[in-house]
């Protein structure tokens, strides 16, 4: 199983009497990166999962330093090695097996100890359904109580959990991250989710309604040293396998944590085959903080199994990308363009020559086919009005290259990233949250905004797949890609057809080989009702059928621009080549919405492994059977004929025991 998750059911005491108590169940298997706040953390942890899974751990190793500080253990099942050999008459039999499962973990420079080695087979049959008890699992039961402080208004509110700290998992095992060790304040009494009346209750009725609903429903919550709620992360089913298939790109919407909103809201955020935003997983942090980052970051890696985006696009923040660099250091971290534009009036309003600055800002970003145009641009902006001095210009010039559209044309972002003043990009929940919203509304309107956003996917798959939508264009090209693209992409490269006929001359400027490089005009619009012609370089190779723009509309929005169009035209193509129809626009694309857990790694001898892969293939069975009244009676009649199998099997394999 592999989701890390609080149950909402309460626990029973010792006397058999419920007392409110959250009991952690910590599903994940131990893995190699795993950072815990303190050796107690680790034991705890790998000693639920030892219970979950039915076998009873030993401490068989610790290291020590001279100061008596412990730095290093190894945790055991406590079926490892064997008893010493005893001279009595009549000696205990012996119980253990030698068994190789275990983890050694040891304490890093930043205080925290982390899982260095993992050992998960055992020689030996475990079965967590057995009952069999072990002298470990009577410390899960009676102690590691640690107070739950939801909010401070409401006394009644609080809730005792026990729980593991904080389970993460670094994108590279010895990745680690600097904290200032400043003893101030903030970090003798660490920061907590400010929460109001009523909101303790419903982030516990959310998440446990959740889980019930959704049997793959993820969720990781973060305690500090005294116990208060810190941060919290969450995904459902469907938002983890769009990340499946949508993963290239994904921005961090960190609006609601930096603004004035009640709800310290954190999303991760995709872009689908509609071209429409979706949703890969959501945070309530303290503050906007590196630990917090951090702690978010790590656990949104461990909900995408250690596959992160090959494109992550942020605000422009110090913190975040210090973090975006540790925990993704393979990822490309883009600053969103739409955001820092956006600042344009709140940064430069107060000076003199404001208007001209913003003109010529535009032109930098929005009209600059080459590195030389923005940076002689960019010059004579500040040399003209003055403003070297200005801080904000300074820190959006210096990291130019991952924000301005001219440096980033060799990197895909899937239409995530505007490049024209007139592209937008819209708030996901916008008209369910705003600054006035209170965590405790926005969790009830969550499902619902989900539901919604869900819906017009559907709708849009069933508009595309009944091919209702009539191209305007019988251009050759339109007609091929008509039968491809969802309606959502043909419209937008249909305009990229129709901008062909403003390409109005072209002409070969070098031959490099098979390579072919083309100057194409085309009349731009560049004030209002004034248009003037603009040179774009083409470079086609007809052997390879590669055709290159230095627009860099195919990677920014992932389709052909008219240049390149133009070219093809020109030469006699009729048909796009196929390299350029990207999958992920694509209205045949056969998508699931069950977390497909293949059976790559499964170890059958293992009773745990035989039912976690089990269960997740009768859940894809009960997907599939809810859809129609035809899907359900072929699944029950399935389902009998499966079982009616299994008791066959039954008789004749006397080594299964059975329990009723």
């Amino acid at each position: 199983m592999d989701k890390v998750c609080l149950n909402s059911e309460p626990v029973a005491d010792e006397e058999g009497e419920s007392n409110g108590m959250i009991e952690a169940h910590n599903p994940v298997a131990p893995a190699v990166g795993m950072e815990f706040e303190s050796y107690e953390d680790v034991y705890y942890f790998y000693n639920w999962y030892a219970k979950e899974q039915g076998f009873g751990v030993r401490v068989t190793n610790t290291w020590y330093r001279k100061s008596k500080e412990r730095y290093r253990a190894k945790l055991s099942c406590s079926s490892a090695g064997f008893k010493k050999r005893s001279e009595a008459n009549r000696p205990r039999p012996e119980t253990r097996t030698g068994c190789p499962a275990m983890i050694k973990f040891r304490l890093m420079d930043t205080k925290r100890w982390r899982i260095i080695e993992v050992e998960l087979d055992h020689n030996h049959l475990i079965n967590p359904t057995s009952g069999k008890f072990y002298k470990s699992h009577k410390q899960i039961a009676v102690g590691t109580k640690r107070t739950f402080q939801l909010d401070a208004a409401g006394a009644e509110q609080v809730h005792k959990i026990r729980m593991f700290r904080t389970v993460i998992i670094d994108a590279e095992d010895d990745a680690s991250l600097d904290v200032d060790d400043g003893k101030s304040q903030m970090s003798l009494y660490p920061h907590q989710l400010k929460l109001k009346k009523g909101d303790a209750e419903a982030i516990l009725n959310f998440l446990s309604h959740q889980q019930l609903a959704d049997p793959d429903f993820f969720y990781v919550v973060d305690v500090n040293e005294r116990g208060c709620l810190r941060n919290l992360f969450w995904a459902d089913a469907k938002s983890r396998v769009a990340y499946t298939y949508f993963s290239d790109v994904v921005a961090i919407d960190t609006a609601c944590l930096t603004g004035e909103y009640q709800v310290p809201l954190v999303l991760f955020l995709g872009i689908n085959h509609h071209k429409q935003s979706i949703l890969f997983g959501c945070g309530l942090l303290a503050g906007d903080t590196v630990e917090s980052y951090t702690w978010l970051f790590r656990a949104w890696l461990t909900c995408i199994l250690g596959r992160p985006p090959q494109i992550i696009v942020t605000d422009q923040c110090g913190i975040l990308q210090t973090v975006v660099a540790d925990v993704f250091p393979r990822s490309t971290h883009c600053l969103c363009l739409f955001n820092i534009m956006q600042k344009i009036p709140e940064k430069l309003a107060a000076c003199i020559e404001y208007e001209a600055i913003n003109a010529a800002l535009n032109r930098a970003v929005y009209s600059s086919l080459r590195a030389e145009e923005f940076e002689s641009t960019w010059e004579d902006m500040m040399k003209r009005n003055e403003i070297r001095g200005n801080k904000w210009l300074q820190s959006l010039y210096e990291d130019r290259k991952r924000w301005a559209p001219v440096y980033l044309k060799e990197i895909f972002l899937a239409g995530m990233f505007p490049i024209q003043p007139r592209d937008d990009v819209s708030f996901f929940f916008y008209g369910y949250l705003n600054e006035q919203t209170s965590l405790k509304e926005f969790l009830e309107k969550y499902v619902q905004a989900l539901q919604t956003k869900r819906q017009l996917e559907a709708l849009a798959d069933l508009d595309s797949k009944s091919s209702s939508f009539v191209p305007k264009s019988r251009s050759y090209f339109v007609l091929q890609v008509s039968k491809l693209y969802t309606n959502e992409i043909l419209r937008m490269f249909e305009r990229e057809v129709e901008g062909m006929f403003s390409c109005f001359s072209s002409r070969q400027i070098n031959i490099d080989g098979p390579v072919i490089t083309y100057i194409v005009q085309e009349q731009v619009a560049v004030e209002e009702n004034q248009r003037d012609a603009r040179d774009y370089e083409v470079c086609y190779n007809e052997a390879e059928m590669e055709v290159l723009c230095n627009c860099g509309l195919f990677n920014f929005r992932g389709y052909l621009c008219r240049h390149a169009l133009f070219i093809l035209s020109q030469n006699g193509i009729k048909e796009i080549p196929a390299q350029f129809i990207l999958s992920r626009w694509r209205k045949d694309m056969k998508r699931s919405n069950v977390c497909d857990h293949s059976c790559s790694g499964i170890d059958i001898s293992n009773p745990v492994h035989r039912y976690d892969h089990l269960y997740r293939q009768i859940v894809k069975v009960v997907e599939e059977g809810k859809k129609s009244h035809d899907h359900y009676r072929t699944a029950v009649q399935a389902l009998e004929n499966i079982l009616s199998k299994l008791h066959l099997v039954n008789i004749e394999d006397s080594n299964i025991m059975y329990k009723y």
